[in-house]
């Protein structure tokens, strides 16, 4: 009996820290990346400014060859929505959804839901900004991590999980932007 209440004590304490410290993390989270492109910002723009023009870029087209994509909305308006599914448990299914397109500061704004390999949500978004006669475009995502999972952000590597697919996308658009 000492030794059951002992592990429950343990148990007790373990749950109680964890709960704090996660009660101490804020669930915010942010990851973006940047490329310099040697091509206008108005043509790179033209390459991020709908989610069809995106698509043709994105890295995880490589994953399934024939994943089933539905596209509905108008393209490159609010609205505009493209839903995927894969028999690849990498590229999952889900759908992704513009919120907000700004021409003039050349910002795409989506939201993006993932059903499988695991549920969770994030907005994302691309700037596309001339600096003389190249352009530097960031793509990134911001999302929440529920508590008590806060703690979770002192462990994620997101550079390592997801780095290198934004560095295979980015130099897929600028490769394509800069295209003459």
């Amino acid at each position: 009996m000492k030794i059951l209440k002992g592990i429950m004590i343990v148990l007790a304490a373990i749950l109680i820290l964890w709960l704090a410290v996660a009660a101490l993390v804020s669930g915010d989270f942010k990851y973006e990346k940047s490329i310099s492109i040697n091509a206008p910002a108005e043509k790179v723009w033209q390459n991020t400014n709908t989610l069809k023009a995106m698509d043709r870029w994105s890295p995880w087209n490589q994953l399934d060859a024939g994943m089933k994509k539905d596209w509905t909305g108008v393209e490159g308006q609010p609205g505009e929505k493209m839903c995927w599914s894969s028999k690849n448990k990498k590229a999952g299914e889900g759908c992704q959804e513009i919120k907000k397109i700004d021409a003039v500061g050349k910002r795409i704004d989506t939201s993006i839901r993932f059903l499988t390999p695991y549920e969770s949500e994030a907005d994302t978004y691309v700037i596309v900004i001339p600096q003389g006669n190249n352009t530097k475009v960031t793509w990134g995502f911001t999302s929440k991590i529920p508590y008590p999972f806060t703690i979770m952000k002192l462990f994620m590597n997101m550079e390592g999980a997801i780095g290198k697919d934004y560095e295979k996308g980015l130099s897929a658009l600028k490769e394509l932007s800069e295209k003459p």
